[in-house]
């Protein structure tokens, strides 16, 4: 249940990562959703790895936030460069 769960909250977290990015995002609410779940992804389990917390603390919601930004930055550079 916990996979499940840390991809739900990714879905939620790419949407606030969405509000929170500064600038105009050329991705769709489908890439939206993607990058929020692979920051959240990359957040719970590494922070949790690096024992920064702990499986179900709020610490765990703030890093997935933070990753699914720093994702969604680092996608808004790649596909800025694209065009």
């Amino acid at each position: 249940m916990g996979i499940i769960w840390t991809i739900l909250i990714g879905f939620v977290v790419g949407l606030l990562a969405k509000m929170l990015t500064p600038g105009r995002d050329p991705s769709g609410f489908f890439i939206t959703a993607v990058i929020g779940i692979a920051g959240s992804l990359l957040a719970t389990f590494g922070g949790q790895a690096l024992g920064l917390y702990r499986a179900g603390e709020v610490a765990g919601f703030i890093g997935s936030l933070i990753g699914a930004i720093i994702v969604l930055v680092i996608y808004g550079l790649v596909t800025k460069n694209r065009a």
